[in-house]
């Protein structure tokens, strides 16, 4: 997920910051906001907080800040500094490389891009004071939006009116697609496992959390894409910025993934029943010996997909598998028989399967071989994954 550090300085223009930190919300951006002396005046702590899900920084001098967070951590771990509105005032700090607060301060302690949106008075504006203070920061590397031409709160008419929240949000997603090489792609992903009716009470499923599906789902996502996740009964949270749709057979998670289609990007990551019981009308009651149960075969999703016509078939299409034997030679069978373009996989052992658990220890199996990953974090996987398939899209 990206991260905007938002600095809210003095100005009445500063309440739009609230429709600011809205909107990128809603493109799934983190805001951590830092709120100036005089952007106090316009706007609360309370309001931002409520708005951002963060807590909201002000003082450069808190100790339980300084210690839980500090001024050059908060510079750092953001991918934008946003300042909306910037000041007169703050325009002149940070041309002259002051640093009195915890705002200044950061942003003369940050290394990441900047963009100011500059709102004030038309005169002001027109300040050869201000205007050299401009032109310092952008000989600096900083970007600019506006300001608008029109009518300000102080009744002038002219050069001043901040950029409206839109304009903002768009002009924030457009600095941030630069780290992000999945833009503009779709990718489906598979995740969880399914659950298979014995009869109106009783199921047969797998041990799968979900875990390493919705992994992959999120780092998609962090990369640009546009994610549509379908996943089966877990107890995880819907990754935020990603359409989650929920399934429990394997009959209804097909028939949603070829409701996604077309995409650009398949993960099968879902533990999927191979089998499926004929299920009784009712409950079925105890007796003196357990029930016959008959199967049917599901149909085999990645096949199904992977399959498909040029044109229809995902662009890239990676399987899972889970083994407790011949490993390679397995994963190997299953990327030719199934066409796909990556298999990764992973070993069930007799001390435990990797269902459930944080960490995976996996074998990338393509056409040129295989790779073994070690052990990684899920996390970890979906990060590496999503990399492979950006050097695969290229």
């Amino acid at each position: 997920m990206k991260t905007v550090l938002l600095i809210i300085t003095g100005g009445i223009a500063a309440y739009k910051g609230l429709d600011v930190i809205r909107g990128l919300k809603t493109r799934n951006i983190r805001v951590r906001t830092i709120l100036t002396k005089g952007g106090a005046q316009f706007v609360t702590p309370l309001s931002i907080a409520a708005l951002s899900g963060e807590k909201v920084y002000d003082d450069l001098w808190s100790l339980t800040d300084e210690q839980e967070m500090g001024h050059i951590r908060l510079a750092r771990e953001c991918d934008l500094v946003l300042i909306a509105p910037l000041s007169a005032d703050f325009m002149a700090k940070a041309a002259h490389g002051l640093a009195d607060d915890l705002a200044s301060t950061c942003v003369l302690a940050s290394d990441r891009p900047v963009l100011g949106v500059p709102a004030m008075n038309p005169v002001m504006w027109a300040n050869p004071a201000v205007q050299d203070n401009l032109a310092t920061l952008k000989a600096r590397g900083w970007s600019f939006i506006g300001p608008e031409s029109g009518e300000m709160a102080c009744g002038e008419n002219g050069t001043g009116r901040l950029s409206e929240p839109e304009t903002i949000i768009e002009a924030v997603a457009q600095n941030l697609s630069l780290n992000q090489p999945l833009l503009g792609k779709t990718a489906l992903v598979t995740s969880g496992p399914t659950v298979e009716a014995i009869d109106t009470v009783r199921v047969i499923a797998n041990r799968s959390s979900g875990k390493q599906g919705h992994a992959i789902a999120r780092a998609l996502r962090d990369a640009g894409a546009d994610v549509t996740l379908i996943s089966g009964p877990v107890a995880l949270p819907d990754p935020d910025g990603v359409t989650t749709i929920h399934v429990e057979t394997a009959e209804e998670m097909l028939a949603a993934s070829m409701d996604a289609l077309p995409s650009d990007i398949a993960v099968f990551a879902a533990a999927v029943a191979d089998w499926k019981p004929d299920p009784a009308p009712s409950k079925m009651k105890k007796s003196d010996g357990p029930p016959a149960l008959s199967f049917t075969q599901n149909p085999d999703i990645l096949y199904t997909i992977a399959t498909l016509p040029e044109g229809q078939r995902p662009k890239r299409v990676v399987g899972f598998c889970v083994e407790s034997e011949n490993l390679i030679e397995n994963a190997t069978a299953k990327l030719n028989s199934k066409n796909c373009d990556i298999v990764l996989a992973n070993v069930a052992t007799s001390e435990g399967s990797p269902f459930g658990a944080d960490d995976n220890h996996i074998m990338l199996v393509d056409q040129t071989g295989h790779t073994d990953w070690g052990p990684l974090s899920k996390s970890d996987v979906a990060d590496k994954l999503t990399r492979k398939i950006v050097e695969m899209m290229l």
